[in-house]
């Protein structure tokens, strides 16, 4: 029978192997601390076989480097063994929701979730701090002490961590603000699908390190865009000529040639844009019946075989064009130099954003961002500082409806009931255009910097205007707040506080809102169920690992200690703790659905119809085994402690055998 790890995976080996299916000649035996053998790389044997040209030690080349990377590095890679708890009292709807909201170190909470949504997060919005000189670097787990180089605020999470504040007087100012940002990129990237991005609110103080790191994480050429993004009316005076109204937006995603995200400004419906671009390769493209027709002939036939010029490109038509009743009446295949792919024609065509203009070549309706360059927006800046710029403000780089920190305030303060709850929150108009970008409407969408969860918040929204079925994960350090804030005297003692308020007053507000536009339509307009809606969220919480140190450590105790491990489990932890870390660990995600039976006495959880069971009682009824079986469960787990004897594991492995064959049995 099979034992559960019950600690994140160790990536170093991982990619050990994944090098050693590639280059297995650089592949060697060293000895670990304890004496024995393990596989390891031989760098300097990888470095050249990777070049073409002698590879000498020291060699120059192109890249950010800076005191602390290596060690950020080893941490993303190394494995940790701390768990997440759930929370059912600060949870909403936690039976049914598909949300989750979790609180903790984001870096723990990354490594902890890294099995389980490897590859499944659609999309990641973060809003990091922005190393000003008054943001928070988490805990302090640098090498170097801060004595010699930070000032301690006193500041404490909810467990009496202690929190330091990076002001530049600070020797590795920048260099504490990349490490804490580089070890949370590399492990976000596999968390991203291959069609995935990730979209990060900079401002200039880091954006330029920002963009660097990314390169090297995200590789340089699946950057799509860094985004200007008007902040505020009104800007913060830098000097005599210019103020400081925007912030940006850097957007790369796992892999260009899979992203189809399009970023920018949304334009209004009415707009146009052609479908053809000269620079492209000649390609053919099928163009679904039923769409609609501009042509200034409501009934028209062109034959098959005709030739129509765009912009000096010839279209050559491979069927008939056959327009009927001012609609295309009947498929359509041309050839051309196409902007859209295939799949993006059809999507456009199913969802009505396709028509045909009367000089014949295809348009669509602008229902996705189109982004505008800075340069298209701002004059030229002569040399001298001449008197008619002195009052220039950086502004109207996106049209009205982006929102700005102004907006984000008051959206809190409405919601809340009270001003100053949290500075500087971003608008719910910002994120929603962001998330729109990805035309998916079904997706999880991850923020590990999840503040006042305005992500959140904009999540349920669209969802109730779109009837989407988008889901978030939100991450948020339990923070204290500062004693003198608006925030602590209206109850908020931490941040996560705020969040978990703000997205249950949300989601109230939201129903009602739904509930009310139901209420308003009009005859022979469907209703949509308001309790289809997910405006709940399960709470987790990052804690030590559910097991005892026995469990990881059996080499370092002497014969005469194991006496005082009856269980390999610690007391005070409860079947749903166990049950999260068993999920965990067996890459299920956080959200399925789980229900609590009782069988012939045993407490049974049953995840995912059959994904899962287990079962964590300290005596094992047969009968209960058998009825497990008829489930035809993929995974079964159980305590070890729960057999007495030996023989009563090895009867229960060869009753599944027997009655469930597929099934693997484990225990914790």
């Amino acid at each position: 029978m099979d034992k559960l790890k019950m600690q994140t995976p160790d990536l170093t080996d991982k990619n050990i192997e994944q090098i050693a299916s590639l280059f297995p000649n650089v592949i060697t035996e060293i000895r670990d601390e304890k004496g024995n053998i393990k596989k390891a790389v031989d760098f300097d044997l990888l470095k050249q076989t990777l070049s073409k040209e002698l590879v000498e030690e020291g060699d120059e080349r192109y890249r950010l480097d800076w005191p602390g990377k290596k060690a950020s590095l080893l941490k993303a890679n190394t494995p940790i063994i701390n768990t997440l708890r759930p929370c059912r009292a600060e949870s909403v709807n936690f039976d049914t929701t598909e949300n989750l909201y979790i609180e903790g170190d984001n870096f723990e909470v990354l490594k902890v979730l890294q099995e389980s949504y490897l590859g499944k997060v659609k999309m990641i919005y973060i809003d990091p701090p922005y190393n000003t000189g008054s943001d928070f670097i988490y805990k302090d787990d640098f090498k170097v002490s801060k004595e010699q180089y930070g000032e301690e605020i006193g500041a404490e999470n909810e467990e009496g961590e202690k929190l330091f504040k990076n002001t530049d007087s600070n020797g590795r100012f920048h260099s504490d603000w990349l490490s804490m940002m580089y070890e949370r990129l590399v492990v976000a990237r596999d968390l991203l699908k291959d069609d995935g991005a990730i979209f990060i609110s900079i401002d200039d103080n880091e954006v330029h390190n920002l963009r660097k790191i990314c390169d090297e994480i995200f590789g340089e050429e699946n950057f799509v865009v860094d985004l200007i993004w008007e902040k505020k009316k009104k800007g913060t005076f830098l000097s005599n000529t210019i103020t400081n109204i925007k912030e940006y937006v850097l957007v790369y995603s796992k892999s260009i040639n899979t992203f189809q995200g399009l970023i920018g400004e949304i334009n209004s419906d009415t707009e146009t844009y052609p479908c053809v671009n000269a620079s492209n390769k000649r390609e053919i493209r099928k163009i679904p019946a039923g769409i609609i027709s501009k042509y200034k002939e409501k009934n028209y036939v062109l034959k098959k075989g005709s030739k129509i010029s765009v912009n000096t490109m010839n279209l050559i038509l491979h069927t008939d064009l056959v327009i009927r009743d001012a609609v295309l009446a009947e498929d359509l295949v041309i050839e051309g130099n196409w902007r859209y792919q295939q799949d993006l024609m059809i999507k456009f065509a199913l969802e009505k954003e396709l028509y045909i203009t009367q000089d014949l070549y295809l348009r669509r309706i602008v229902k996705e961002p189109r982004y505008k360059t800075l340069k298209d927006l701002l004059p030229r800046l002569g040399s001298n500082k001449d008197a008619k710029y002195k009052d220039f403000n950086i502004n109207n780089l996106f049209e009205d409806g982006w929102g700005s920190n102004e907006d984000g305030e008051e959206e809190l303060r409405l919601l809340m009931g009270g001003k100053g709850i949290l500075e500087f929150p971003k608008p719910i108009k910002l994120i929603k255009k962001l998330i729109t970008s990805t035309r998916d409407k079904n997706l999880i969408i991850l923020d590990f910097f999840s503040g006042s969860a305005t992500t959140a918040h904009a999540v349920m929204q669209l969802n109730a205007e779109d009837g989407g079925n988008r889901k978030f994960i939100m991450v948020q350090l339990p923070e204290r707040t500062d004693e003198k804030s608006e925030a602590y005297k209206s109850g908020y003692k931490t941040i996560s506080d705020i969040g978990k308020e703000r997205i249950q007053r949300a989601g109230k507000k939201i129903v009602a809102e739904f509930k009310e536009n139901s209420r308003q339509l009009k005859l022979g307009e469907e209703t949509i169920d308001a309790s289809k809606l997910d405006i709940g969220f399960r709470v987790y919480k990052t804690n030590s690992t559910n097991m005892k140190d026995v469990f990881y450590h059996p080499n370092d105790l002497q014969q005469e200690q194991l006496s005082a491990f009856q269980s390999n489990i610690k007391e005070d932890r409860i079947p749903e703790d166990l049950l999260t870390q068993v999920i965990l660990d067996l890459g299920l995600e956080l959200s399925l659905p789980i229900e609590e039976k009782k069988i012939h006495g045993n407490t049974v959880y049953i995840v995912q119809t059959n994904a899962l069971v287990a079962c964590f009682d300290d005596s094992i009824d047969f009968k209960v085994v058998d009825e497990i079986a008829k489930i035809q469960p993929f995974k079964v787990v159980f305590k070890d402690a729960s057999f007495r004897y030996d023989k009563d594991r090895i009867n229960v492995e060869e009753r599944f055998k027997r009655l469930s064959s597929e099934t693997r049995v484990t225990v914790i």
